[in-house]
């Protein structure tokens, strides 16, 4: 189902977006404690790559109702890593340049994320 003029999910600025974030995301979690590979180095790596996901995934679904549904998971990931890198910040984990990087991206595709299914709910 075509939801935009693009021919790809690879065309849409938000999946572009959200991968630069899994990336940050990625970076910034190198530098976590070994103690946190199981515990939030894990937890946020897999949100971060389920945003991009869901929305790949929502895009070649067939119906504007199933792309919306993935939309929403993705902003429910994004959600998620909005709040760990709160808990990174508060534990000190990473640089701040890392955090910084992570926290603007996530905040960005969080912001497109609402406006792509406001406008799909029209």
């Amino acid at each position: 189902m075509a939801k935009t003029n693009s021919d790809s999910f690879k065309d849409l600025l938000v999946w572009q977006k959200a991968i630069q974030m899994s990336l940050a995301v990625y970076k910034l979690t190198a530098d976590f404690p070994s103690s946190e590979r199981f515990g939030l180095t894990n937890q946020i790596r897999r949100a971060s790559v389920s945003v991009a996901s869901n929305i790949a995934e929502g895009y070649g679904k067939m119906t504007r109702g199933e792309y919306l549904s993935f939309l929403g998971h993705a902003r429910g990931s994004n959600g998620e890593i909005q709040t760990q890198l709160v808990i990174a910040k508060g534990l000190h984990f990473g640089t701040a340049q890392t955090l910084e990087a992570a926290e603007g991206l996530a905040n960005e595709v969080g912001r497109m994320l609402v406006v792509m299914i406001n406008k799909l709910r029209r």
